[in-house]
């Protein structure tokens, strides 16, 4: 292990549409470690899937309240 701390951020997406962000992150880091990327880039790469996941969660209309995120949005081959 390392002896520093990497700090991500990232720009907030206003949406109610969050459903399911934890469950995706940390299959998406799996997905990506699985893929042979080292654990900080596996974590950058997901984070990036999910902001865009997050990002494109309105274009789905599906039930009523706190919608799920658009895992299907374009450009998401790779995990």
């Amino acid at each position: 292990f390392q002896d520093h701390v990497e700090q991500l951020t990232a720009k907030r997406i206003n949406t109610h549409n969050t459903h399911g962000t934890g469950c995706t992150l940390s299959s998406a880091i799996a997905s990506y470690l699985a893929q042979g990327y080292d654990l900080l880039q596996a974590v950058k790469l997901a984070k990036q899937y999910i902001s865009n996941a997050i990002a494109h969660a309105d274009e789905l209309d599906i039930g009523s309240g706190h919608g799920p995120v658009n895992h299907f949005f374009t450009g998401h081959a790779d995990v």
